[in-house]
């Protein structure tokens, strides 16, 4: 359940203290990420187009299509940046996969095995390893001993069935609402606040990407719900720019259109699709003529927003269920509105008509990033730089929580880069591991 879109964090996006004068550096820059970038590029099957200075050479990139040739011809009259975007959807045949064939929209799954995600990719070559996946299980709490390590983990089976799985490591992936809600419902004597909480910031720091959706309606067809859907992005928004009145910035995502049931129903609410004898004609007006972008803006930290254990509702297991508590910060919001008056004006340079705006959308929460921060101290940060938790040795995490920044892109390719650079150092020092 992903777009296939594939860009990486930015340099920048790792010293924005140094940089910006906000947040936080990270423990690791950019560059000793760059070799599990290009591996995990390798793995997945990462297409896109060389040139482009904040990306590296790809794959042959998707066409940019209809959609994607009228909005940079409208991006080229505002001489505003504009590229390909990075996708892991195969242009060619590749390690097994069959190309793209344009069947339909990418998000929910891809019938040809066009999209790479890692039940594909990296799952197989796993279990051919040995390892072992034991799927529709469901944990509810990590174990220590009497030294404060991590035992293992208690889980419940398919049927339900609770069992003791020991370990002497345990990785967490769980990603920004999961990791904080297992690490809290694992509180015990000698970790009263929650596993690896000494620093009080499990949960803490939540951030997600605000979205703001703009889209309009030109003349010509575009490509509806056809292909990737994200066809083109511009990072001429990206880094700070202090005159614009917020810190940091955003991505603009190209979108290549959406099929007829969801114009149907968005064009409905907004007013613009009437019921009676004008329905059909204007349907046709707007089915297959949509043009849209979205500024996915950057979340900076803030403790207010975090994951915490809700007191009364629990699961089918009596787990307690995540509580979130989230509001969009005062800077991500000047952010926001800048987007939508610079995509309003990409519109218009693309002759679009009907504009709307969804600003946030309603379900842009999708981007879990920050409830269990890397860092060099104890006391700012649950991990260390290479994913070890500060208080339990043998405990680590590998997802979107391990995030000091959001920066303002997808957040998939630095979440698998950061895991295969949190294996690496466990592999090499692993003679060490407990020290």
């Amino acid at each position: 359940m992903y777009t296939a879109h594939f860009p990486r964090l930015h340099p920048s996006d790792f010293r924005v203290k140094s940089l910006d004068g906000v947040a936080e550096d990270w423990p690791i820059d950019y560059d000793t990420l760059v070799p599990f970038f290009e591996e995990n590029d390798q793995m997945m099957g990462v297409s896109g187009l060389a040139g482009d200075p904040a990306v590296p050479p790809r794959n042959p990139p998707m066409p940019l299509g209809r959609s994607g040739t009228m909005l940079a011809k409208a991006m080229n009259r505002l001489g505003w940046h504009w590229w390909p975007s990075d996708t892991t959807v195969a242009t060619t045949d590749y390690e097994g996969r069959a190309r793209c064939i344009n069947l339909g929209h990418c998000t929910p799954a891809c019938a040809q095995g066009a999209k790479a995600s890692t039940d594909i990719t990296y799952w197989p070559a796993a279990q051919r390893a040995g390892v072992e996946l034991r799927t529709h299980c469901r944990v509810r709490e990590i174990t220590t001993n009497e030294h404060g390590m991590a035992a293992g983990v208690v889980y419940y089976d398919p049927d339900g069935v609770e069992h003791f799985q020991a370990a002497h490591v345990v990785v967490l992936a769980c990603n920004g609402v999961g990791t904080p809600r297992l690490l809290l419902n694992s509180a015990s004597g000698g970790f009263p606040n929650g596993l690896a909480n000494s620093s009080g910031l499990v949960g803490k720091n939540l951030m997600f990407h605000p979205y703001a959706q703009v889209y309009g309606y030109v003349a010509e067809a575009t490509d509806s719900n056809r292909a990737p859907p994200t066809c083109l992005w511009s990072k001429e928004f990206y880094e700070t720019d202090r005159s614009r009145g917020f810190a940091r910035g955003y991505t603009f995502q190209f979108g290549r259109g959406v099929g007829p049931v969801a114009e149907a129903v968005a064009s409905e609410a907004k007013g613009l699709l009437p019921w009676g004898a004008g329905h059909h004609a204007a349907f046709r007006r707007l089915n297959g003529h949509r043009l849209s972008l979205s500024a996915i803006c950057e979340d900076l930290p803030e403790e207010h927003n975090r994951v915490t254990l809700d007191p009364v509702l629990k699961d089918s297991h009596g787990i307690p269920a995540p509580r979130i508590d989230y509001r969009i910060g005062e800077n991500t919001a000047r952010m926001m509105e800048h987007g939508i008056a610079r995509a309003k004006e990409i519109l218009a340079a693309a002759e679009a008509t009907d504009i709307c705006v969804n600003s946030p959308i309603l379900y842009g929460g999708w981007h879990l990033l920050g409830t269990a921060r890397m860092g060099t101290d104890p006391a700012r940060s649950v991990v260390n730089g290479w994913g070890r938790s500060h208080d339990v040795k043998n405990l680590f995490i590998v997802d979107g929580s391990l995030f000091v920044t959001a920066g303002g892109v997808n957040p998939t390719s630095t979440i698998q880069a950061l895991a295969l650079f949190v294996a690496d150092q466990i592999k090499q020092r692993l003679a060490n591991l407990f020290d």
